[in-house]
């Protein structure tokens, strides 16, 4: 039985975790067996209500909730289960440590990274999810994992289809990483400034969360995912595209030299990955829907709009410049995103506050290297700091 720390469980991705679990546990336990998986640890920011329904459902060792109004709820909930409950970004840091097989690194944004630092710490296999682990900390968190033994899983949809169809990596000539194009795909450029935030968050294939559905909305996410593409394969920017693929069947591909290119396909479910990821080297029965190729008619490809998606071009310009430009295209992106959903900037102004950030951090001489964590979390919040003047200057 593997032992699971799952960071970030009430997010869709935690949530979606849980739920192969149980099922894989619930056949193994209907053949006779012993369960295939023990969840250990379990945190969330703020949603008690969801927390403690986990915490009862699957009885980890302990829980941590970073909200500390939400943590007396929990801590209320939970005080005569035996279940240890810690409230704070302490708490959640102490739950990281917690001796686990596997982690599922699934806490969103740039708040990820330092707690899946300390799983790669403890050479826990890391399911990662986070693509801002890799996005604010790339060559820091690849080193700590080759140091400390850390196994990476990709839990995102397109590196984890890379990583299956990823056999000989210096014979390779391109990856490809496809897109779904979002929900504006087709909308008018001039009509962007009026989504709202309702419409951002209206994936067309996907259920994902708010701050992820606005990403993929602008294709920030995209862009994000080149740059963690780059660091998990050891791929240079100019060997990575990116196009654009409705259906969201095929989930990418990787090209070889000879010709050949190997592509990853199944429905637009997280479920698989996530299955993958917990199973890796091998894999687990979980009942997804099946991919009938006799139903679907059409799988279309198309170049992205760069002019109709310019956070595609600010992230490829922050990989090519290195350092810590990704780390502020994250942070800055971040405090974007937040401002829109509060109705405060527009869609169309997320990535020009981006843009303006980068502008800024550059003549301010924040582009620079880095090679501690300490310094990361300094450009990241230099990166929130430009992010939030500029957007306070362009609030409604």
């Amino acid at each position: 039985m593997k032992t699971l720390s799952i960071l970030g469980s009430t997010g869709s991705v935690g949530c979606s975790t849980l739920d192969v679990v149980a099922e894989v546990n619930e056949k193994s336990l209907a053949r006779g067996e012993a369960p295939q998986f023990e969840v250990v640890v379990l945190t969330a920011f703020n949603n008690a209500k969801c927390l403690i329904e986990q915490a009862l459902k699957y009885r980890p060792k302990m829980v941590a909730i970073v909200d500390a109004q939400a943590g007396q709820a929990v801590k209320a909930a939970l005080q005569n289960s035996g279940i240890e409950v810690g409230i704070g970004i302490e708490a959640l840091n102490a739950a990281a440590a917690i001796d686990s097989d596997m982690v599922m690194a699934a806490i969103v944004g740039a708040a990820g990274l330092f707690p899946t630092l300390i799983a790669v710490q403890r050479g826990a296999k890391i399911l990662l999810a986070n693509k801002e682990c890799l996005v604010s900390a790339g060559e820091l968190f690849v080193n700590s994992a080759k140091k400390y033994g850390a196994e990476i899983v990709p839990v995102d949809s397109e590196h984890n289809a890379i990583f299956q169809v990823m056999d000989d990596t210096k014979m390779v000539e391109k990856l490809i990483l496809t897109a779904s194009g979002g929900p504006f795909r087709t909308l008018e450029a001039n009509d962007f400034a009026n989504i709202t935030p309702e419409q951002a968050c209206k994936h067309p294939n996907w259920e994902m969360g708010k701050k992820i559905s606005v990403d993929s909305a602008t294709m920030m996410n995209k862009g994000l995912e080149l740059i963690e593409a780059a660091y998990l394969f050891n791929m240079p920017e100019s060997m990575i595209d990116i196009l654009i693929h409705p259906q969201s069947i095929v989930h990418s591909m990787v090209c070889y030299q000879d010709g050949s290119v190997l592509a990853q396909m199944g429905a637009p479910d997280m479920r698989i990955p996530i299955a993958y990821a917990l199973a890796y080297p091998n894999r687990i029965a979980v009942a997804t829907p099946r991919l009938d190729l006799t139903k679907i008619h059409d799988l279309q490809f198309f170049a992205p709009d760069i002019l109709k998606f310019p956070a595609l071009a600010l992230a490829r310009d922050s990989l090519k410049i290195g350092g810590s430009a990704p780390t502020l295209l994250n942070a800055a992106n971040e405090v974007a995103v937040h401002t829109f959903l509060n109705r405060n900037v527009t869609f169309t102004q997320i990535s020009l506050i981006v843009e303006k950030s980068m502008e800024a951090a550059d003549k301010m001489g924040n582009l620079g290297k880095m090679e501690t964590i300490e310094e990361v979390m300094h450009y990241d919040k230099v990166g929130r700091q430009i992010a939030t003047e500029i957007a306070q200057s362009l609030a409604k």
